[in-house]
C-alpha cells in the first residue's frame, strides 16, 4: 500500500517563514544570509507547538478569533526569540 503524505504540513510553517521574511530587514546581520534565515525558521518552528493539518482553510475554518489571535502572538514570539537566538550564536561564533 502506498500512501502520499505530501499534503500533511505543519500549519505553523507559512506564518513563521513570512515573520522570519518580515523581521529579517531588522536584523541586519542576518538579512542577507539565506541559510542564518533558515537556521531563525529552524529555532521558531522549534518553540512552537506543531499542528499538523491537510488543508489549511480548513484549519482556519475550526480556529476561534481567540485561537488565531493566540497563535500569531505565540509565532511572533517564537520568531523573535529566534532572531535573537540565532545572532547571539553568530557573535559568539565570530570571538572564536
Amino acid at each position: 500500500m502506498s500512501v502520499d503524505f505530501t499534503s500533511v504540513s505543519n500549519s505553523n510553517e507559512r506564518a513563521v517563514y513570512a515573520s522570519v521574511a518580515a523581521g529579517a530587514q531588522r536584523h541586519p546581520g542576518l538579512a542577507h544570509d539565506p541559510e542564518l534565515l533558515a537556521d531563525v525558521a529552524c529555532v521558531a518552528l522549534n518553540r512552537l507547538q506543531p499542528r499538523y493539518i491537510r488543508h489549511a482553510v480548513d484549519f482556519a475554518f475550526y480556529l476561534t478569533e481567540k485561537e488565531r489571535g493566540e497563535t500569531e502572538r505565540q509565532v511572533a514570539d517564537a520568531v523573535d526569540y529566534a532572531f535573537g537566538f540565532v545572532q547571539a550564536r553568530v557573535a559568539m561564533r565570530a570571538r572564536g
